[in-house]
């Protein structure tokens, strides 16, 4: 599997996401992705009890671990490289998470607008 190239949502080198939890497709702290990432885990978002609550409701439960995957459970304030269109339907619904827009592949556009991602920036 070949990665793209390692660009953001802002057309910036593509910063870490997470390594604790190590996050990503290709589970290397980023939100890299390539032709096989079918679910486009380009969206760095930091969680929210609400999030985990919704996505565990939509049949993606982040919040409970799995062992036999080396998975602990995401927790509030934990980073995530999240699928775009997971983010998308949270945004529709109202429940987005905060985003990291520096560590955000800039792949997720394809899915979620700049304009969207903007509103959910994390600023720190």
């Amino acid at each position: 599997m070949e990665k793209d190239p390692p660009i953001n949502v802002l057309g910036e080198p593509l910063v870490p996401c997470s390594n604790d939890p190590i996050t990503g497709f290709f589970r290397d702290g980023h939100c890299n992705t390539c032709a096989e990432d079918q679910g486009s885990h380009t969206v760095c978002a930091i969680m929210t009890d609400e999030f985990l609550a919704f996505s565990k409701y939509v049949g993606n439960d982040l919040s409970t671990p799995r062992p036999e995957f080396g998975f602990t459970g995401l927790k509030a304030g934990d980073r995530w490289c999240l699928c775009a269109s997971r983010f998308m339907q949270a945004h529709d619904e109202g429940c987005a998470p905060k985003v990291d827009l520096s560590a955000s592949h800039r792949r997720a556009l394809v899915i979620a607008p700049l304009e969207v991602l903007e509103q959910y920036k994390l600023v720190e």
